[in-house]
């Protein structure tokens, strides 16, 4: 279904809460809002197939803005608020945006991003120079919905820690804006959305999944309650305060939990949780254990990525049969290759390639929508085997592989094991050079206590891993660091340590 629908049905019925600020819209707020900057969006000369840029911090404009463009037929860009106004403008000149929102504090780089915008197409939810308060702009715009609706969809771009990111382009959907699409009826089969739920969502909302969840939500009735920013400790006190059934997190976000003090995780009730997905990053066996073992069999996960070539999923229950896993597709069959293109049998590692799942392409670059397919599907780097029953592990990113001394070391495995330690924050482990074999594996680790960093702590985490791991798996050295290269997503930004570190030898 579509908002519209349930701001008939159920005008009161909260739509979004703002955590931090309380700020929350009614479903018949929501309609009403997005109705208007649809009319805004009309009004500033936009039509079906353009696009709109958004570089928002979470706050209560955001999805109205989003369900606007949806009815306008636009295509609608979510940008990070952590983009220089030259990365920013690299994305807003490639989309075509003819318009931004912005909020406040990001004015500067959006105005800046933006030459070619006159301040009318710039709609800051605050006061700022150059733009225009979207309030301002809104005030004379009718409630109504537009003559001519038609259904629209977002354009994400790749986070592009390997060059300039790639907009992942899918065609405007044909037919009604309140048509069923794929991703409704998945998380109403997966997840058990449906009216009344209460939904909560700690990451920002320009990641894909945040945004495509929260949207999901909307179309079954449900509250989405949005965090401004995650915190372990507020993040529990939000489920137990407006008794959470459904969430999306991801890995970092339940290693951050877990080391909350046991008197802090104890206090806040978490029993209303029926479903707590996760996916984004691979998550270490022995910290979902630890998190089923605390808040029970509610804890879901699925592997994808913004193209949407392939999905699998795993419930709780299969997962403890299968520690590691990622599931079964759901959409694409998956195939295994080794590096010369040969296809792999069960339990053989090799690439992965979904083949036969969504279509889609990189906007504006053919070469490299190219370059992740073939005959056997699309692939995006990701290392892994299927066993016999069609269960999928991964073992790392092919980029991120190790050859020391001839072997092949994935270094997920050393990243798993040490991030189980109790004074580990955060981890990445890498390949730098080595005169003798090559590459040596190596970590840089945030130590929970930067006080502790040195020598002893170095001996303490390297015995640790070695007497769990094959000792050519193992770190030789470790560095420390008081904050790791990590996107508000949980994404590790490996790349950047290990360029560093290439760059000095």
């Amino acid at each position: 279904m579509h908002p519209f629908h349930h701001a008939a049905a159920q005008p009161d019925t909260p739509a979004i809460i703002m955590a931090g600020s309380g700020q929350t819209l009614t479903y018949a707020e929501l309609e009403a809002q997005s109705n208007r900057i649809a009319h805004l969006l009309r009004g500033l000369g936009l039509q079906r197939g353009d696009s709109i840029a958004l570089m928002m911090h979470n706050e209560i404009d955001f999805l109205p803005i989003c369900w606007a463009a949806q009815r306008a037929g636009l295509i609608f860009v979510a940008m990070s608020t952590k983009l220089t106004a030259d990365e920013a403008g690299y994305i807003v000149q490639d989309s075509g945006a003819r318009a931004i929102f912005c909020s406040p504090a990001l004015t500067a780089v959006a105005v800046a991003a933006t030459p070619a915008l006159t301040p009318a197409a710039r709609l800051c939810s605050g006061e700022a120079a150059d733009c225009t308060p979207l309030a301002a702009a809104l005030a004379g715009q009718p409630a109504t919905r537009i003559a001519d609706e038609s259904a629209g969809r977002d354009m994400l771009y790749s986070s592009g820690t390997t060059g300039r990111p790639k907009g992942v382009r899918g065609a405007l959907p044909e037919g009604p804006i309140d048509q069923v699409d794929a991703l409704s009826g998945m998380v109403a089969m997966l997840y058990k959305f449906g009216p009344g739920m209460m939904y909560l969502s700690p990451a920002p909302l320009y990641h894909a999944a945040p945004l495509r969840y929260c949207m999901s939500v909307h179309k079954f009735g449900g509250t989405v309650v949005v965090m401004e920013k995650f915190d372990p400790e507020t993040y529990l006190a939000l489920v137990e305060r407006f008794r959470i059934t459904h969430s999306q997190l991801v890995p970092t976000m339940f290693v951050r939990m877990l080391k909350l003090p046991d008197d802090v995780r104890g206090r806040h009730d978490t029993s209303s949780l029926q479903v707590a997905i996760h996916a984004a990053a691979p998550c270490p066996v022995d910290v979902k254990h630890a998190m089923i073992a605390w808040w029970g069999p509610v804890i879901y996960e699925y592997y994808s990525a913004t193209e949407g070539a392939g999905f699998t999923a795993i419930s709780p229950q299969e997962w403890l049969e299968r520690p590691g896993s990622v599931g079964k597709s759901i959409l694409g069959e998956i195939r295994i290759l080794d590096d010369d293109g040969t296809l792999l049998g069960p339990n053989q590692v090799g690439r992965i390639f979904f083949h036969g799942g969504g279509n889609f392409s990189y906007h504006n670059d053919p070469e490299k929508t190219a370059s992740v397919m073939s005959e056997h599907g699309a692939t995006f780097g990701d290392i892994g085997r299927v066993d016999e029953d069609g269960y999928l592990f991964l073992t790392d990113r092919q980029a991120f592989m190790i050859i020391s001394g001839g072997v092949n070391v994935y270094p997920q495995e050393a990243e798993n094991t040490l991030i189980s330690h109790p004074d580990v924050a955060d981890v990445a482990v890498f390949g730098i050079p080595d005169e003798v074999m090559g590459e040596a594996v190596h970590a840089v680790v945030q130590p929970r206590d930067m006080a502790r960093a040195g020598p002893d702590l170095e001996a303490e985490l390297i015995a640790y891993v070695r007497s769990r791991l094959s000792h050519v798996k193992c770190p030789k050295r470790i560095d420390f660091r008081a904050e790791l290269p990590r996107h508000d997503t949980g994404k590790l930004y490996k790349r950047l340590l290990k360029d560093e570190y290439w760059a000095k030898a």
